[in-house]
């Protein structure tokens, strides 16, 4: 353990009189919902919800893109909801053709970039922003919420909560002196719950010694994901560039949990430096100028910049700058372990079409 993780491990121990104060307010804000004093919605309409217990680096964006990619926009009119995090407007909002990630957030433009077939709408208030969606779009089949498990003013139909292997909710703290943002047992209002981020080469065993940690209801389904990485393309004409031994790359990252995408790039390319930034970072133009001078004073003639898809979507203002640089974005996936892929689109399928019957 570095001398800055040790710090924050010591702050976060100082703050657990805060984390005490924290849980006791989820815990009568659940309660007051659990007992129908404050009111959810519900609606005759197929609205799955993706979420988790703790804040930020779960995988939601990437399995929102999973169920996008490779299930609901092959057979449905999709729309995603999400709240729209750090962006500059408020209510409801659209995405349209003139849209930038200003307007609706970094993860709802990615959404937007990569589905552009795909409804994606932003919304603090989703009780709202439903009706609205989908007055605005009348031929929506589904609706996705992203990160919306702790928001529950909406009692989605289907929610699937994800949970990190390496900071799974069965042993993590309420803030500030953990991630858990809810409760342990809120876990029992998810239909599906997958723990993402797992090795790859995942051993049955693990899986199964997990599942007598977890302790899923009998009316739950399990899962394991793990993260795939594609071939990195450029920022401006999307032209591929494989990741070589040879290359020497510049990562400059701006996610919650950047150590699995640090620890790939590094095990790919000849060296690897790193440029990190907080979650959901607002890059300036003296960023980029930092990131374009870190870039000229590595030695290696055969070298790139490396961002996430997140990243890249709050980049793109400085288009002009980008025009000549080996800018190149790296797609991340969701798949999943133990040939279940299967199983879990069918229950996603079973669960839309339940409401066409």
């Amino acid at each position: 353990m570095n001398s800055s993780s040790a710090w924050i491990r010591i702050l976060r121990i100082l703050l657990f009189p805060l984390a005490v104060v924290y849980g006791v307010v989820v815990k009568f804000r659940n309660y007051l919902y659990n007992r129908d004093i404050i009111k959810s919605s519900t609606f005759n309409f197929p609205v799955i919800c993706i979420g988790n217990l703790t804040v930020g680096g779960t995988g939601k964006s990437p399995m929102v893109e999973y169920l996008l990619r490779t299930l609901l926009n092959k057979k449905y009119k999709v729309a995603t909801l999400s709240r729209g995090y750090k962006r500059k407007t408020t209510g409801f909002a659209l995405a349209n053709d003139k849209t930038t990630a200003i307007d609706i957030g970094d993860e709802p433009m990615q959404f937007h970039t990569k589905f552009p077939e795909a409804y994606v709408a932003v919304g603090e208030e989703r009780a709202t922003a439903i009706p609205l969606l989908l007055f605005e779009k009348p031929d929506t089949d589904v609706i996705v919420l992203d990160d919306a498990m702790q928001h529950r003013q909406v009692n989605a139909g289907l929610t699937i909560m994800l949970t990190d292997y390496n900071n799974l909710f069965t042993k993590d703290y309420f803030l500030p002196t953990g991630d858990l943002r809810d409760t342990r047992k809120s876990y029992k209002r998810a239909d599906m719950i997958v723990v993402t981020k797992c090795p790859p080469d995942m051993a049955i065993e693990e899986s199964q010694q997990i599942t007598v940690d977890i302790r899923p209801l009998s009316s739950q389904h399990l899962f394991f994901s793990y993260i795939k990485y594609g071939t990195p393309y450029h920022i401006l004409n999307r032209s591929p560039r494989p990741l070589l031994q040879e290359t020497s790359v510049l990562l400059v990252c701006g996610i919650a949990k950047p150590v699995q995408l640090t620890e790939y790039v590094k095990s790919q390319s000849a060296g690897t430096e790193v440029m990190y930034y907080r979650d959901h970072y607002i890059f300036w133009i003296d960023d980029l100028k930092k990131i374009l001078g870190k870039f000229d004073n590595m030695e290696s003639q055969d070298k790139i910049i490396l961002v996430t898809e997140k990243d890249a979507v709050r980049l793109l203002k400085f288009h002009e700058h980008l025009v000549d640089l080996p800018v190149y974005v790296i797609p991340i996936e969701t798949d999943f372990l133990f040939d279940r892929a299967v199983q879990f689109n069918r229950l996603v399928e079973d669960f839309i079409n339940e409401f066409k019957n």
